[in-house]
């Protein structure tokens, strides 16, 4: 985690963290990262994106009820605002952040 911040502590500041959940033996999770690179770029620093291994971090995994991967979950201030598991795409991750924070 960046800044020796909790994960707790990223997912409860005032701007939208997307956590993509996977792991390393997923197909569909080596998806994502040129789909989230492609997201990043839209938005800039406006989201913060972590990915998150669900085997090296389980009880995190187990928190969020995550049993599948991948499985992407946006936070604001600690919240759950969106969830979906499986490959998604960056217009649609960008349409639903435009929903939760409209000036994106």
């Amino acid at each position: 985690m960046s800044n020796n911040k909790s994960f707790g502590e990223i997912i409860k500041g005032d701007k939208p963290v997307l956590v993509d959940f996977s792991a390393e033996w997923c197909g569909p999770c080596k998806m994502m990262p040129p789909i989230l690179k492609e997201l990043k770029d839209k938005v800039g620093d406006s989201v913060t994106i972590l990915k998150i291994d669900i085997d090296r971090n389980q009880s995190v995994a187990a928190a969020y009820n995550i049993q599948s991967v991948p499985t992407l979950v946006v936070f604001m201030k600690g919240e759950v605002k969106w969830r979906r598991s499986g490959v998604t795409s960056a217009a649609e991750l960008k349409s639903q952040l435009d929903k939760i924070m409209p000036a994106l």
